[in-house]
């Protein structure tokens, strides 16, 4: 109960703000709609809505999965081929150094209007946070667990799945939390972009048409997914790794 009043309350705190600024400026609908005419939206709009925010969700959640894949795999290449890492770490880098938006048009060009684009970016963003994060704690294991693991003859491969990775776990659930909330950047911009389903397209064409509810009400779907996510994800960690208090 606790916990959903921390969650409710600034979300009520933000609807008054935003009913206030409106009443207190006199905007027009078009700068800034009602909450009331948002909310009316959503349940107009319900099957629409639905229907693009079932293919973001699915672009999120596949990106999410790719890039996690990519990101373990490039973490472990990294701690056990030390040569490939003066080539490999310049990547990282530049995969956060290039503008998304820059790279956006080329991937839908590359890749196409479909779905694939939006995972390509997706996966892109979320690559560096993922990696980062699980090859810091596959560095940083407990010299006694690699000693322990030493003692009982462990295989370099048993070591690295049953120490060294069981240590990483932490870092990682922190790096998959912030990887979690920047994903659906990635496959809002890849709609925004080029598409013809999507939350980011609906917002895009909702714009356009002077619908500024419509584009609220897509946005505020994207905000309650992204926390969905979060939440989730945050629940998850703490209930699979519960030995990640004991190690900070």
């Amino acid at each position: 109960m606790k916990k959903f009043l921390t969650v409710l309350l600034p979300i009520v705190f933000l609807f008054i703000l935003w009913q206030s600024v409106i009443v207190l400026f006199d905007l027009p609908h078009y700068i800034l709609p009602k909450p009331k005419d948002v909310f009316f939206q959503l349940i107009n709009q319900y099957s629409l809505l639905w229907e693009h925010t079932q293919i973001t969700l699915l672009e999120i959640l596949i990106g999410i999965i790719i890039g996690c894949i990519f990101g373990l795999g490039s973490a472990f290449t990294l701690l056990y081929f030390k040569k490939i890492e003066k080539y490999l770490l310049p990547i990282l880098v530049i995969s956060q150094a290039i503008p998304v938006f820059a790279i956006a048009p080329l991937l839908v060009l590359w890749f196409g209007y479909g779905m694939a684009s939006k995972i390509v970016m997706t996966v892109i963003i979320i690559y560096f946070p993922i990696t980062t994060a699980c090859y810091d704690g596959l560095k940083n294991t407990p010299k006694q667990w690699l000693q322990l693991a030493h003692t009982y003859k462990l295989t370099p491969l048993q070591t690295l799945f049953k120490v060294r990775f069981k240590a990483s776990l932490p870092s990682l659930a922190s790096g998959l939390k912030i990887a979690v909330c920047i994903a659906p950047i990635g496959a809002v911009i890849g709609e925004w972009v080029g598409s013809s389903k999507g939350l980011g397209y609906l917002m895009l064409h909702a714009n356009a048409r002077m619908q500024i509810d419509l584009m609220f009400s897509a946005l505020f779907i994207l905000i309650v997914m992204t926390l969905s996510i979060y939440f989730l994800t945050d629940y998850l960690t703490k209930k699979f790794i519960p030995w990640a208090s004991h190690l900070h």
